[in-house]
């Protein structure tokens, strides 16, 4: 089983992973040989340990990149948020961890709850491509979503263009607020971003060998160990 597995998502000799560099959250830098950083590496390079092949990267600038070339060659297995758009194409295991997605608004804003936010006349920032992205789209009827290029644009446009919501993660939301001390955070969410492991449909072995893997570094703490050793806040551990 083990062998088909290799064969399949393997077929270069390496396990190539494709990572979101843009999500703070789960690649965090480099270390010291140079390579990717964090959560998402980390997992990568354990899958890598267990299938007994060495570990590559390849580097994306946005999650949307990386969905869009699930058929490029380019990658064997993908760290993005598990979205039914992308899963047309791609296998996704469970999630590993997840993330709250919620919105900012100014200071003296009259927005105070998410019901508040789909009504006409409220613009919404929001990156491109992005998983809350793909949700927001799905389920908003009145507002009008304007969407930056990128995550980080987008909360430079909510401020530039003076727009009436940024959507985005709580932890980097929480970050903008150096920027914005008045600006507010809704308590509620309106999505938790589900980040999980892809490979491309055809793999079946390989895909239930990355779902039984998941399930296992859940229940055995591999995953909240991660968590705790890269000193990420705002992300929580995916139920099983």
């Amino acid at each position: 089983m083990l062998e088909r597995v290799i064969a399949e998502i393997s077929p270069t000799g390496k396990l190539r992973a494709a990572i979101n560099t843009a999500n703070f959250l789960l690649v965090n830098g480099t270390n010291a040989s140079g390579d990717p950083a964090g959560i998402a590496p980390d997992v990568a390079r354990e899958i890598a340990k267990r299938l007994g092949v060495p570990v590559s990267f390849a580097p994306f600038a946005k999650a949307s990149e990386i969905g869009d070339s699930v058929n490029s060659g380019v990658w064997d297995i993908a760290f993005i948020g598990a979205e039914p758009a992308r899963a047309e194409k791609i296998f996704f295991t469970a999630a590993y961890v997840e993330i709250e997605a919620t919105y900012l608004v100014a200071a003296g804003s009259a927005i105070t709850s998410l019901t508040d936010v789909d009504r006409p006349g409220v613009r919404i920032s929001v990156g491109r491509g992005s998983a809350y992205d793909l949700w927001l789209t799905r389920h908003i009827a009145n507002a009008e979503l304007v969407r930056a290029p990128n995550v980080a644009a987008s909360y430079q446009m909510f401020i530039d263009d003076k727009l009436e919501v940024l959507a985005g993660l709580r932890p980097g939301l929480i970050s903008v607020l150096e920027k914005l001390p008045d600006a507010r955070i809704l308590d509620d969410r309106f999505t938790s971003v589900q980040q999980a492991v892809g490979t491309a449909r055809d793999n079946r072995a390989s895909a239930a060998f990355l779902a039984a893997f998941i399930d296992e570094a859940k229940r055995s703490g591999f995953i909240a160990k991660l968590i705790e050793q890269n000193g990420i806040q705002g992300l929580s551990v995916a139920k099983l």
